[in-house]
């Protein structure tokens, strides 16, 4: 699995930073690895450099062998806590999709 970051002009990210970030969702989506063949991640802070809650906005696309990718997002008010809750979210839909595609 191939994982993508990508940051809006008024985020840079440090490498260590970014490290954790792609150890954080290989540890997450390891189950279903072998259904994702590239995951974008795409981090923004929705009202730039201006303070706000839940402005943190993380959006996550699976691109997922035979089948049309999948996105979500989550906001939080920082960055770890808006990652988080798009795992969560992603690894929901991954689980249907993934169970459907036993059935068939």
């Amino acid at each position: 699995m191939i994982i993508q970051l990508n940051t809006d002009k008024n985020l840079t990210i440090h490498q260590e930073y970014e490290d954790k970030i792609q150890t954080q969702i290989s540890d997450s989506l390891s189950r279903f690895s072998d259904l994702i063949t590239r995951l974008e991640v795409h981090l923004s802070d929705e009202n730039g450099s201006k303070d706000g809650l839940e402005d943190k906005r993380c959006m996550l696309e699976a691109k997922i062998t035979g089948k049309e990718p999948i996105a979500v997002s989550n906001f939080g008010n920082n960055y770890d806590l808006a990652i988080a809750g798009a795992l969560t979210k992603l690894k929901s839909t991954l689980e249907t999709v993934a169970g459907k595609m036993k059935a068939h």
